[in-house]
């Protein structure tokens, strides 16, 4: 029997949900980083997962997607987790849930929680924060008593299956500025390879999933968007990102 923590977490928000569940569940969690490729995988029924990912426009974002696939469940037994900036999590858990039992694993609870928005990183803020890790401990603890069960049904998620709602990205691609040293971190840790090797400060428009892992990184700062273009882009987001959004959690 083994566990595994997996999870896509461009600028580790996703992560801190997923950490707070996997510490609060019994035995030792094994990380999976789907930011990097991963080689083929095949589990055992004995196994449980934790499989965690941010949602992007309502869905799984699409590189996660396709390295989960290369995961063969055999029967293990998965906690989904979605991550939402502030917004709606719409259709990444039932996405989630139906790629996960394509690939042969049993869900057995699932949570979609809040943290800090990745782009309008004034919108949640802080979270997940105390009251969240508080609620997500006592989550946990009804998982566990799942798990020691042998129950393998779940409650009925919100969202769609089979037909999700359409994603077509959002208009923010960084790149790098004159404080760009040529230090090649951001293009090391693209989850997409959107950033050149020899010209780190260019960014391949295309590929770019706008994951904003870049920013996050940057020891130089060089791949900020102008604050205030981003401050008055932020502030008409505010019917949609804006208030204190809950946690919600299936089982």
């Amino acid at each position: 029997m083994a566990n595994y923590n997996i999870y896509f977490s461009p600028t580790g928000g996703t992560k801190k949900v997923a950490d707070i569940l996997a510490g609060n569940l019994a035995g030792e969690f094994r990380g999976i980083d789907l930011c990097k490729d991963v080689e083929p995988v095949k589990l055992s029924a004995d196994d449980i997962c934790l499989v965690s990912v941010p949602s992007y426009g309502g869905r799984v974002p699409a590189v996660a997607a396709e390295r989960i696939k290369k995961i063969d469940g055999c029967g293990a037994r998965a906690v989904l987790n979605c991550v939402y900036g502030n917004r709606e999590w719409e259709d990444t858990l039932t996405e989630l849930q139906d790629m996960l039992e394509g690939a042969g694993f049993k869900c057995v609870a699932a949570a979609a929680a809040v943290a800090e928005h990745s782009i309008f990183r004034q919108y949640a803020a802080g979270r997940p924060d105390a009251e969240d890790a508080a609620q997500l401990t006592g989550f946990a603890a009804q998982i566990q008593a799942k798990l020691d069960s042998g129950e393998t049904s779940m409650s009925e998620l919100a969202g769609s299956h089979g037909t999700y709602k359409e994603y077509n990205g959002v208009p923010f691609r960084p790149e790098g500025d004159e404080r760009c040293t040529g230090c090649g971190l951001c293009a090391q840790e693209c989850p997409v390879g959107a950033i050149d090797t020899e010209n780190p400060a260019s960014t391949d428009k295309e590929k770019c999933i706008s994951c904003m892992r870049c920013i996050s990184l940057c020891p130089n700062h060089a791949r900020d968007f102008d604050p205030e273009k981003m401050r008055t882009i932020g502030e008409s987001k505010a019917e949609a990102l804006g208030g204190h959004k809950n946690n919600y959690l299936f089982i």
